[in-house]
């Protein structure tokens, strides 16, 4: 190597020193080396043997812990990992920098594709959803199921307190917020997204709250942090405005796999009004609402959730061994057809 040369540098091998990540009772945690992309994974050892696979996508400024509470409910239905997206988590930033949803299903597509698990039940929540729609639709084949979240799918009339989390995807907004709230405490910061996220923030016990201080207060420490909110964000915004066979509404009405649809009747940051529009875009799909829910009904109605899988499961036939995969690649336009099966249920806690 020359004077002039320098080696590749990853930005997994260039990482600050901070907090190890909380790994809950039961779980696991391993790093995952793919090209261009470092991913932290976390799972919970298969109860039995021939458990089908399940993977879990989190939100934006979310992280693989979002999904405990469900992955130890389905204990004994499937067997258990979630990701952490780059950028977020225990996740470095992805090599290339691009964050884009395209970006983020790519990487997720890798690692199913490295880590051969696939067809899975795939979940997914805000962002997340958005991410596993893309995935489901151009990678059938790693998809058994789809379980979809409050997924982030374009609205034409977005609601008023969605607005500054889509302004985060405006060059220098990220760094504008960040100098007028450098006073905040971590404390008032989960406060705040907890305020926007939950339907009832005051089902969240102190220990939760605690450890979700721990956790901003260890990512905050992270060079990239605000770097990769801001352009997850952008990415979700330029995905909104994507036509044709790009459009994550075409791509919904392509998904192959049953899909389950869980909104909240409380959910701040996509519209309730969408549910109905996402029941009839996905082919073979219901809907589960919860009135009293707000943006992550997995963390705050993890039992309800688990229990409409279950239902999935029992009514597709889609358990282990006994869905094969789909045709891979591309499936083409597929329209909306009649019959999808879609229905609606109202579960109230």
């Amino acid at each position: 190597m020359s004077s002039t040369e320098s080696p590749t540098v990853s930005a997994a091998s260039v990482l600050p020193r901070v907090a190890p990540v909380r790994v809950g009772e039961g779980e696991r945690l391993r790093s995952v080396c793919l090209p261009g992309v470092t991913l932290t994974v976390r799972s919970r050892p298969a109860t039995r043997e021939g458990l089908a696979p399940a993977l879990y996508v989190h939100g934006l400024g979310g992280s693989s812990q979002n999904w405990s509470s469900l992955m130890a409910e389905l204990d004994g239905v499937v067997d258990s990992e979630a990701v952490d997206l780059p950028g977020f988590g225990d996740s470095p930033p992805p090599d290339d920098g691009d964050y884009s949803v395209t970006g983020h299903a790519r990487a997720v597509i890798r690692h199913l594709d490295a880590a051969g698990r696939g067809p899975v039940h795939l979940f997914g929540n805000s962002l997340g959803g958005a991410v596993a729609t893309r995935v489901a639709a151009v990678r059938p084949d790693l998809v058994r199921t789809l379980t979809l979240v409050s997924p982030a799918l374009p609205e034409l009339r977005v609601q008023r307190s969605a607005v500054p989390t889509g302004l985060l995807g405006v060059p220098g907004v990220a760094a504008l917020f960040t100098r007028l709230t450098q006073e905040w405490t971590a404390e008032q910061r989960v406060r705040g997204v907890m305020a926007l996220c939950y339907g009832d923030p005051g089902r969240v016990g102190p220990e939760a709250f605690q450890q979700a201080v721990d956790e901003l207060e260890r990512r905050q420490r992270l060079p990239y942090f605000w770097d990769a909110m801001a352009r997850s964000a952008r990415g979700i915004v330029n995905a909104y405005t994507l036509g044709g066979q790009h459009g994550l509404w075409r791509q919904a009405e392509r998904v192959l796999a049953p899909t389950l649809l869980v909104y909240g009747a409380r959910d701040q940051l996509v519209g309730f009004r969408m549910a109905r529009k996402a029941a009839r875009a996905f082919r073979d799909s219901r809907l589960l609402t919860l009135p009293e829910a707000g943006h992550v009904a997995m963390m705050e109605y993890p039992d309800i959730v688990a229990g409409a899988f279950r239902d999935l499961l029992a009514d597709s036939g889609a358990s282990a061994g006994a869905a094969g995969p789909a045709p891979r690649g591309d499936t083409g336009d597929a329209g909306n057809t009649d019959g999808r099966g879609t229905a609606a249920v109202d579960a109230r806690s």
